[in-house]
C-alpha cells in the first residue's frame, strides 16, 4: 500500500507516518523499485499499535523503548510486560483526573441552566 492508502486506511497524516518511521516507531517500511514506500499488513498493524498507544497518552520515548525491547526478543516479555503496565497505572490515573473534571464540568453546566432557566422566567412576567 502507498504512504496516501495507509494515511487514509489508519486516518493519520502522511507526515506523522514518515515522522514515525524516522523515529523508529515503525519498522523500515519496504520501497518500491521507484523508491516509495511499499506498507504491507504488518505495517498497518504496527501502526494501528503506535496509533492505540499514542491515544492512549504513551511518549514517543516510551514507545521507543518499548519497540527496541521488543527487538530484542522474547528475553524483554517481563520488561515490556512491565513497560506497559507502568503506562497502564498513569493511564488509569489520568481517566480518574478526567472523570473527576467531567463532573465539576456537569455541576457547572447545570449551575448555568439553572441560571439560564431563572432568568427565562423573569423574562415571562
Amino acid at each position: 500500500m502507498t504512504i496516501s492508502e495507509v494515511s487514509k486506511k489508519c486516518n493519520i497524516s502522511a507526515d506523522t507516518l514518515r515522522y514515525y518511521e524516522k523515529v523508529g516507531l515503525i519498522s523500515f517500511v519496504n520501497r518500491t523499485s521507484g523508491g516509495l514506500r511499499d506498507y504491507s499488513e504488518e505495517d498497518c498493524r504496527q501502526i494501528e499499535f503506535v496509533k492505540c498507544m499514542r491515544n492512549a497518552g504513551l511518549s514517543i520515548e516510551v514507545l521507543k523503548k518499548y519497540f527496541d525491547l521488543f527487538k530484542r526478543g522474547k528475553r524483554t516479555l517481563k520488561a515490556r510486560r512491565d513497560l506497559l503496565e507502568q503506562e497502564r497505572k498513569s493511564l488509569q490515573t489520568r481517566l480518574k483526573e478526567m472523570q473527576e473534571t467531567l463532573k465539576r464540568l456537569d455541576y457547572k453546566i447545570s449551575v448555568y441552566d439553572k441560571a439560564l432557566l431563572s432568568e427565562d422566567k423573569e423574562l415571562k412576567f
